[in-house]
Formats: C-alpha cells, structure tokens, sequence
C-alpha cells in the first residue's frame, strides 16, 4: 500500500533523515514546489542507506485520475550511476510544470490524459554511485521472470554475489522495496486503464539512442507486436529524421529479471488491456567517443560530463516523451483495427524477427 503525506512532510523526510544531501533529488523537490498547484505528490517508499538515513522514492501524477483515460508514466534512475536517466526524465517534468502556467493546450490535454512519474526510483544507488541498490541488488535483473535461453555471462543476471555487478538477488526473495514501489504504481496507476504506455529512461548501451520493447527474457514476439508497428509508424512519420533505434531488447541481448517484461506478463493477465513499456537507452558510448577522458571516470561512462553536450542530451529527448503524452492522447486514431492487426503483425515479424 502507497502511503500518501503533505508535501512539505516529504522535504524535511529527504533533507533531514541524516542521509548526504542529493542534487537531483533537491532539483526535483524544486519542479515539486513550482508545480504544487498542479501537481499530486507521494512518497512510494523510504530507501535506508548502510551507514544510516534514508532517501524518499516519489511519486508525482497530473491530469485527469479516472480510469477511463489513457496514462503514460515516465521512470528514470532506476540505475543509480545512470544520472542522465533521472535528469532526462525530470527536464520533462519541468518542462511540463513550466508549460501549466501559460499552455491552455496543455490544460485541454490533461483533462483527458494522466501522467505519472517517478523519475528517481533508486535515490539510494545514485548516493553511492552504482547502478545497484544499496543491498548491491540490480533492479533490472530482479523481478521474478527466467530467460528461455542462455543469458551473457554476469551481464544478463548472476546469483554469485553482491559483490559483482548485475546481482540478482536471492533465489525465491520478495522484489526489492524499490521495485516493489515500482510495481505498486504501475499496477495502480497504468494498468487499470484500457490504453497505457510507459517509458524507463537509461544509458551506457551502445552509440546509438535505442527505443526497445520487450521482451528482454525471450526472442518469442511480444502479444502486441502490432501495437508496437503501429506505434512507431506514427513516430516516424511525424519525426522523419529521428535518430532512434527502435527494436525489441531481445535483438541485442537476453536477461533474466526484467522488471518490465515481469509487469507486462501482468497487464497481458487482462486480454483486453493494452501496456506497452518501452526502454529509451541513450548511448553513451558516442559521449565517450566525443570525449575520451570520460574512460577514466566512473561516472563518465554513463553519463555527459560536458555541461553543453548534458544540455544537448536534455533537449533531445524531450521530443520523444512528450511524442508519448500525444499518442497515448490520440490511441484511438491509430491503434490497430481487425482489418489491419495481421499487416501490421506481419510487417513487424519481417522487419524485427
């Protein structure tokens, strides 16, 4: 169970629960306190640290609440050396806030649309600088779901020790309270609508910016392959010279635990439910490329250390998630019909599988 508190409450949990102070965690209380006339608040879960205190997962959410309309829900953070996951997630909650003060538009958008966010779910791994929790647990590899064939060795999930990177956690041992939180969300404030779709905002894969679907566990095609067609038809015919790869996980490697393969298996639990998670992983290989001595720093190869290439990056995606926000407005106009569910299942077999 979510436990809802004033907002000001969640300020003097994050600033003063003996726990070192966080940047973005301060940045995002500021978007918190500039939005307050629009924004609902909640704390999802208290993350503890080893040598004491505590961070505040949060949870924001705007427009409309009934479950009649469709919602799009945007996560960052989940790896903590991930910093411009958070960061690309919260420029758009920004953006957002900032927009609700002149944008009628907007207004009219979210009276049929919900929105949530949780743009840091691992505050405790970004204090540490890891990409695990601080119980050294790998979010991504840590949800009850097994691969159906060979996983890379140590990267696809491993048991062996917390010690090593891509932990998975105990054998038969609940999620962990961020993914749990995680979950509780999704399940509450995505998967009760007919139409939803969700975006985790990552990087470190590649020099390429990659938009990928499930599955991560399995090369099989997902349920609503046609869905995903159609999705990134409308995309790319509005954004012609996009630079994304769009593809399911499963063509660059395989993985056990994958959180959003695991809360897709429970949205297709309901047939006539329509989840689509999707995985923005910005390469961070080019940043490296751009700036060789970012090797040498442990944050540098996940993240642009240079402020006007971090700037260039924040823009860059705002187009996507907000792309997002419009087609989950406009489901109805393009989503599959009988007439056209098989082509479009065809043409994605063709060109994915």
């Amino acid at each position: 169970m979510l436990c809802t508190h004033d907002v000001q409450i969640f300020n003097l949990q994050a600033k003063h629960l003996n726990a070192r102070k966080l940047p973005e965690l301060d940045a995002l209380e500021r978007i918190i306190e500039l939005g307050a006339a629009w924004l609902d608040v909640h704390v999802a879960c208290q993350v503890t640290m080893p040598k004491g205190g505590s961070y505040p997962v949060y949870v924001i959410t705007l427009g409309n609440p009934s479950p009649e309309v469709p919602a799009v829900g945007y996560f960052g953070g989940v790896h903590g050396l991930e910093r411009i996951g958070a960061e690309v997630v919260m420029a758009y909650l920004h953006s957002l806030v900032m927009r609700l003060q002149w944008d009628s538009t907007l207004h009219k958008q979210l009276e049929s649309l919900r929105l949530v966010f949780m743009p840091i779910v691992n505050p405790g791994g970004l204090a540490l600088g890891t990409r695990a929790n601080p119980n050294g647990v790998d979010l991504m590899r840590n949800a009850p779901v097994q691969a159906t064939e060979p996983v890379p060795f140590l990267v696809g999930g491993q048991r062996i020790s917390a010690g090593l990177p891509w932990y998975r956690g105990l054998e038969n041992q609940a999620m962990e309270a961020e993914n749990q939180a995680v979950c509780a969300v999704v399940t509450q404030e995505l998967l009760t609508r007919s139409f939803s779709v969700s975006v985790d905002c990552h990087s470190g894969f590649g020099a390429r910016d990659r938009i990928w679907f499930p599955f991560a566990h399995q090369r099989a095609p997902m349920i609503h392959l046609a869905e995903l067609r159609a999705l990134k038809n409308i995309f790319v015919q509005s954004n012609s010279h996009h630079r994304y790869v769009i593809e399911p996980q499963s063509l660059q490697y395989l993985a056990h635990g994958d959180l959003w393969d695991h809360l897709y298996l429970q949205a297709c639990i309901t047939p006539e439910r329509i989840f689509l998670p999707l995985t923005l992983e910005m390469g961070s290989w080019l940043w490296v490329k751009k700036n060789p001595r970012q090797l040498f720093s442990r944050h540098g190869i996940f993240n642009p250390l240079i402020a006007h290439r971090q700037q260039r990056v924040l823009r860059q995606h705002q187009l996507f998630l907000d792309f997002l926000a419009r087609a989950a407005s406009g489901h109805k106009l393009w989503l599959p019909t009988e007439q056209t569910r098989a082509a479009l299942h065809a043409q994605a077999l063709q060109h994915w599988y």
